[in-house]
């Protein structure tokens, strides 16, 4: 053990000494009115039994005040105890509690004796030690046979230097007691791992579903663009028309991209999960007509059939579901433009679900199937565009279903609107 480490676990019992006198004092009066009146500071057995009649009082108000946190600051501070070894944030059952006050306790306890100690052997070891060289001290009279001075000059030092040694070894055990006591007593519980877990996988989730928002947005800008790019490059020297249209497509498409990916970067900065959703801007009420515009100034002929129901329109869906519907008619469109296989057929309705009181959004898009690949121009790459709409789609309690259906291909994605926030 180094020197360091001893030296703050040493302080860090002085500290729990401390803690303990507002108690200790309380039970010195105490047992002074019981034994008659007397000051229980002036008689060791009382003073003993003032320690003891402290710790129960130490242990209950240890139950309902915030001791865990404030102990394992204290421990990760002084007693270099791995960080993960302790919980987290105040006890949050009655058995935490209990494991915290039986800390509390020990911590106290264990300090006010080493404190004690410490006060008080030190003076005495200077003292004997000092007994060959200070002519004085030779003449006190302890009172105790065993410091009697006609055993000889030499034998107090002695003495001096074995207290100190006991001192050190007394703080040094202490020490190390609480050290390994503390994550028995301050450990997670089952409860704190599962809630540490839970706090993990909700982590995990949202980063995941900023990623699923990159890869949207900024796959279907790419592959948009490069189409719209091929297209004006195509047509420069021909239909000036189409490529300023082309142009104003692709400037329209990365100011918005661009706008995306800093509201996303900004969640990623600044690690606040409470507002996912600034995020998720675009809309199938909003945005769907801008997407169908540039999907087409790509060279995409889509053909768009839009039944919002007994809604009258599309403002009238769960914001939520229309957010995600949003980003799988737009990860089909991604994927039609990177295999070349238009044109397509798109075509969203509210019907009614298996449940006659609750709805359903339904979308179908249908195309050819891919181009060969030595017919394409160079297009970017995805490969979890499906999987992420098929896990937004999860995320409603609604499915996504993509493949060969008769001579096309199609994409179909159900999306429940019962009992979604709007």
């Amino acid at each position: 053990m180094s020197v360091t480490r001893a030296r703050w676990r040493w302080v860090h019992l002085i500290l729990g000494g401390a803690l303990l006198m507002p108690y200790f004092l309380l039970a010195q009066v105490v047992v002074g009115v019981v034994a008659g009146g007397v000051n229980a500071l002036n008689s060791a057995p009382l003073s003993f039994l003032a320690y003891a009649a402290c710790l129960p009082l130490v242990a209950v108000t240890a139950l309902f005040g915030p001791v865990r946190p404030m102990s394992v600051a204290a421990v990760r501070a002084m007693c270099e105890v791995p960080g993960e070894w302790l919980a987290d944030g105040p006890a949050s059952s009655w058995a935490a509690r209990g494991r915290a006050s039986a800390w509390w306790t020990l911590h106290l306890g264990t300090g006010a004796l080493i404190s004690g100690m410490t006060l008080a052997v030190p003076p005495m070891a200077v003292m004997l030690i000092a007994v060959p060289v200070v002519g004085q001290l030779q003449d006190v009279r302890l009172g105790y046979g065993w410091f009697a001075m006609d055993t000889g000059p030499y034998v107090a030092p002695l003495l001096g230097i074995c207290l100190l040694a006991g001192l050190t070894l007394c703080a040094v055990g202490a020490g190390e007691l609480l050290a390994r006591m503390a994550p028995v007593l301050l450990g997670p519980t089952a409860a704190d791992r599962l809630a540490a877990a839970e706090e993990r996988a909700a982590d995990l989730a949202l980063r995941n579903r900023l990623a699923r928002e990159l890869h949207d947005a900024v796959g279907h800008a790419l592959s948009a663009v490069t189409l719209q790019a091929a297209a004006a490059r195509r047509m420069l020297g021909r239909d000036p028309d189409f490529v300023r249209e082309a142009l104003a497509a692709i400037e329209d498409t990365t100011r918005r991209t661009v706008g995306e990916l800093d509201a996303v970067l900004g969640l990623l900065r600044d690690g606040d999960p409470a507002r996912p959703d600034a995020a998720l801007a675009p809309t199938l009420a909003a945005d769907l007509d801008g997407l169908l515009a540039r999907t087409r100034v790509a060279g995409t002929t889509v053909t768009a059939h839009q039944d919002p129901g007994a809604a009258g329109d599309w403002t009238a869906l769960p914001a939520i579901a229309s957010r995600e519907a949003y980003r799988i008619v737009q990860e089909g469109l991604t994927n039609v433009l990177r295999h070349g296989a238009g044109p397509v057929d798109l075509r969203i309705r509210i019907q009614a679900g298996s449940d006659p009181a609750h709805r359903e959004l339904e979308i179908t898009m249908t195309n050819p199937p891919a181009v060969p690949a030595e017919d394409r121009e160079t297009r970017t790459t995805g490969g979890r565009g499906l999987r992420g709409a098929a896990e937004r789609a999860a995320l409603l309690g609604g499915s996504v279903e993509a493949g060969p259906h008769g001579d096309r291909w199609r994409l179909r994605a159900v999306l429940p609107l019962a009992g979604e926030a709007r």
